[in-house]
């Protein structure tokens, strides 16, 4: 995991709630996340506290403030839209933002076996994501980009072949996902970044919200779809992909296999340090395998 930045102290958050959000002030607070790129503190029962721990973030807090309220209002899950947008100040130098707490369990503290509840509700909330970009919606270089921008990155991982013993079959489905007919509509809002730790569960395993929107942006739809591979098993990802019925066409679905790819060789390969992500990276790659 990259070096934070600024560390984030409880003090801190507590000192800028209180001088901007006074009335939510004497709200405990405690420390529930502290990821690549922000740092998550509880707010009392209902709100949450999203700081950048990193520069580079400060872009995607900014992201989250400005397209997180219209998700919201098209969203069938909870998301957690801005309830106050923070300003900078003498002690923490970025914007930073007060949201909405989306109550589950990470799906990736779930066992794949018992996420297949979720495949439906994941579907439509794809489906209410996925409208036409607006201009001046960002396009992250990394999510979202034609495959073959992210070939060599693909290519040099699997030239790992202790991490990949499966690296021929892996390269395979790599060309194949490669020679599917490049997106032809329109930008589409993007997630960017949907994976089982970005997806919360109520109890009986049927999705409750979604969570993690730095990387929202514009481009083609096939990087959220992905999330098919690092999310369910065959018989659960046939119920995820057949809930898109034609909205969907073949070609999109070799891409999203591709782009499932992607983001499970980018967890086994960067993930050392982070047993959970590595994990699902894991699960992900055994997925793509299987078709």
């Amino acid at each position: 995991m990259p070096p934070a930045t600024l560390e984030v102290s409880d003090t801190v958050v507590q000192c800028l709630v209180r001088d901007q959000r006074p009335g939510l002030g004497d709200r405990p607070l405690a420390r529930v996340a502290n990821g690549w790129d922000n740092a998550t503190f509880r707010l009392g029962d209902d709100l949450a506290v999203r700081l950048p721990r990193r520069a580079e973030a400060v872009p995607l807090i900014l992201h989250e403030q400005q397209y997180l309220p219209d998700i919201a209002r098209r969203s069938p899950v909870a998301v957690p839209v801005p309830v106050h947008t923070g300003r900078p100040t003498s002690d923490f130098p970025w914007p930073w933002s007060i949201v909405r707490w989306v109550p589950g369990a990470a799906a990736a503290d779930v066992r794949p076996a018992d996420r297949g509840p979720a495949a439906e509700g994941l579907a439509d909330f794809l489906l209410s994501l996925h409208v036409p970009a607006e201009n001046g919606v960002p396009v992250n270089p990394f999510r979202g980009v034609p495959l073959a921008d992210r070939d060599a990155a693909v290519l040099e991982r699997l030239g790992d072949r202790e991490r990949y013993s499966q690296a021929a079959a892996l390269g395979a489905v790599w060309a194949q996902a490669c020679a599917a007919k490049a997106w032809a509509g329109p930008a589409m809002m993007l997630h960017g970044d949907l994976h089982p730790g970005n997806i919360l569960l109520a109890d009986d395993g049927s999705l409750a919200g979604v969570i993690d929107f730095g990387d929202v942006g514009a481009g083609d739809p096939a990087v959220d779809l992905a999330v098919g591979w690092l999310m369910f098993d065959a018989g659960a990802r046939r119920r995820f992909t057949d809930a898109f019925g034609p909205a969907v066409d073949g070609d999109t679905w070799m891409r999203a296999r591709g782009w499932a790819l992607v983001l499970s060789t980018a967890m086994v390969s960067n993930s050392d340090d982070n047993p959970r992500m590595f994990a699902v990276g894991e699960f992900g790659v055994r997925q793509v395998l299987a078709g």
